[in-house]
Order: C-alpha cells, then sequence, then structure tokens
C-alpha cells in the first residue's frame, strides 16, 4: 500500500539519525587543566524541597576546584534560609539574592546573568535545582571543554520518572534529540540551526561567555538553552552535547500537570512555529502513529517494530525507565498535542505562565 511505503520511509530518517548519534555522542571523562575552577551556578525559586540535595551533590564535586552560587529569585519558602546555612558551614557555598526583574526579561535568564557576573571560576556550569551532580561532572565537562576546544557544553541528565504523566512526555525530549536531529548537536557541524543544548546541564567557558555577551543577549527568551547554544555558533564557537546521563540525574516534573505546563512554556521557541510544525507532524504522526491505521499490514508491522526498536535503544543508552517504552506511540501523541496548543494558546494572544510568572510567547534566537 503507498500510504505503508510512506510510513516506512518517514520512519528510516529517525533510525538512521538515532542509529549514528547513539555511536557518536561522547561519554565524558578526564580531569582538566591546572588552574581550573568550575562555578556551579544555580537559580532557584521556591526550591525548598529540592535544593538541600542539589547542594550536597554539587559539593561533592571532584577532580577539580569548585565553587557553588545560588541565586534565590524571590522565593516564598525556606530556599534561602536553607542555602543560607550551607554558606554558614561551607565556604565554597555563597547565596546572593535576585535583583527585581528588568523588564524584558525572563525570570531563569535573568537569574543566569546575574549568577555569571558573581562568579569567579574558569568556567560557568548553569544547573537546575533539581539536578543531582555526579562527583566526576564538573571535572569532565571543563576537561572536554579545554581539551576539545568546545566553549558549550550541555547533556540531558539522566531523567527520573515516577508516574504515567511523566513517562508520556518527558522521554520526548532525548528522543527527539537523539533520533531526528542531524549530526545529534556535537561540535563536528557548526551551523547555528543544528544547536542544541538542556538548560538542566550547560558548562560554557567564561572568556567565551563574556565574549557573547551570555544570558544578557538572550535576555527575553524561555528556551534559554537552545538560544544561548545558538547564540555561541553564531559568534563562532563549538558546542557539543554529550551523554548527559553518567554526569546527573533529575527528576524534571512530577505529574502530567506539571509537565504539560513546563514543555508549553518551551514550545513556542522551538517547534511550535506555523511553518515547523506542520512539518514536524507530518514526520512524526507519519513514524509513529499512521502506521496504527495500517495495520495489519506487513510495512506497517515493521514500521512499528523499528520505532519501539528505537526507542528502547535510546531508553537503555539514556538510563530512561524501561515502563515509559511502551508508552511511545502515545508520548509523540501527547508531544504534538503540547505544540500544537501551544501555538494556538500564541495565536490567540495568551501568556506562557511559570512559577508564578506570566511572559508573552516570543519566537526565540
Amino acid at each position: 500500500m503507498e500510504f505503508a511505503h510512506i510510513a516506512l520511509a518517514l520512519a528510516l530518517m529517525p533510525v538512521i539519525f538515532g542509529i549514528i548519534n547513539l555511536r557518536l555522542m561522547p561519554r565524558l571523562s578526564g580531569k582538566p587543566p591546572a588552574g581550573t575552577k568550575v562555578s556551579i551556578l544555580i537559580p532557584a525559586r521556591n526550591e525548598e524541597g529540592n535544593i538541600a540535595t542539589c547542594l550536597d551533590a554539587a559539593l561533592a564535586s571532584t577532580g577539580c576546584e569548585v565553587e557553588v552560587v545560588v541565586m534565590d529569585d524571590g522565593s516564598t519558602d525556606r530556599t534561602a534560609e536553607i542555602v543560607a546555612a550551607y554558606a554558614a558551614r561551607d565556604a565554597r557555598v555563597r547565596l546572593v539574592a535576585a535583583p527585581s526583574l528588568p523588564p524584558g526579561w525572563t525570570g531563569k535568564v535573568h537569574a543566569c546573568a546575574r549568577l555569571a557576573e558573581a562568579a569567579t571560576g574558569t568556567h560557568l556550569l548553569f544547573i537546575d535545582a533539581d539536578v543531582r551532580l555526579a562527583p566526576h561532572a564538573a571535572a569532565a565537562m571543563a576537561a572536554h571543554s579545554a581539551a576539545k576546544n568546545i566553549a558549550l557544553i550541555s547533556g540531558v541528565p539522566r531523567q527520573e520518572m515516577k508516574t504515567i504523566g511523566e513517562g508520556l512526555t518527558v522521554p520526548f525530549i532525548n528522543f527527539l534529540l537523539i533520533c531526528y536531529l542531524p549530526f545529534g548537536g556535537r561540535a563536528i557541524q557548526r551551523k547555528p540551526s543544528l544547536a542544541a543544548a538542556c538548560g538542566q546541564l550547560i558548562l560554557v567557558e567564561r572568556r567565551a561567555y563574556e565574549g557573547t555577551g551570555g544570558h544578557t543577549t538572550i535576555k527575553g527568551v524561555l528556551h534559554d538553552a537552545i538560544a544561548l547554544a545558538r547564540l555561541f555558533r553564531e559568534r563562532g564557537h563549538d558546542t557539543e552535547i554529550v551523554d548527559g546521563a553518567p554526569l546527573a540525574t533529575c527528576r524534571m516534573y512530577e505529574g502530567f500537570a506539571h509537565a504539560w505546563g513546563g514543555f508549553i512554556k518551551n514550545a513556542r521557541e522551538g517547534m511550535a512555529t506555523p511553518i515547523g510544525l506542520p512539518v514536524w507532524t507530518v514526520l512524526l504522526a507519519g513514524a509513529h502513529l499512521w502506521p496504527w491505521a495500517l495495520l495489519p499490514g506487513w510495512e506497517a508491522a515493521i514500521t512499528i517494530l523499528l520505532m519501539f526498536a528505537l526507542r528502547a535503544a535510546v531508553t537503555w543508552r539514556t538510563g530512561e525507565p524501561w515502563w515509559t517504552v511502551p508508552l511511545h506511540p502515545l508520548t509523540v501523541l501527547v508531544a504534538l498535542a503540547i505544540q500544537w496548543t501551544a501555538l494556538v494558546r500564541s495565536a490567540l494572544g495568551l501568556k506562557a505562565g511559570w512559577k508564578g510568572r506570566a511572559y508573552t510567547a516570543t519566537k526565540g534566537a
């Protein structure tokens, strides 16, 4: 059947990209040159449930000198109190308070910019408060940066998921990055439009960061990671996605509603554009959803098996829970629903909101 041929053809692209990217995605180790100091920078807004564990992991870093700077971004809970207690007993920890949010800035981007100003390290490692660094992570990322002359290094931490709602949403991050991004964000390709980064785990070389203007240059975006990576490439610096699973863990969201809101926030600066989203819908639905309507045809069955095998390979490499693999077709369906919802909301002039702030969604850099 002609439709089955098309579905199988659409499935071959992610299979090819996935095989190549899974084989070539760097896994980091090693120690950086003498004199390296990594500033671990954590923007925190109402993170009393996460911040202590995050600090414990960051302070367990080995292989290079570190400092940990936390910016309390208007928290109304015990976040600042907890960090202040750590700072009182460990000189490597500093607590700074975010100034009032200026017009035209988004909250996290503003906090990251101010954190960079407060940092004293040769490298800046931006992490979220729900990230738990592995002891070797800071040193290994700085070592890779120095050895390969790569100004920005990022990876997706191993994602912890405990609910069906998380399993229906979070795995799409790694699947999209590995199976649909040519070159997988590696430094071998310098085109800005093919740059990628994960905001949970980004290390930058300080001089390159300052030379590009860093977060100040992208002050109005919500999806700061991809905008920062594109900025670096536009200014002539290499950026690279590496295997983040051995470097850190993160429970990104807690349940379906939380995940839906988080992905809606970033969608308009990613896939959810009037020109791009129809193309993405054909690519994703054609390979992962359409074949189910074409059963019991043999080509449809092969396409479905290929997609599950690909998803299983990504799940194995990224350390995500195996129970999420059977949910894969629903994960793609939910991802498309999120993107179309974000596009419609933008067309209606509805603002994106996160952690008590509302922003007018704009197209990212």
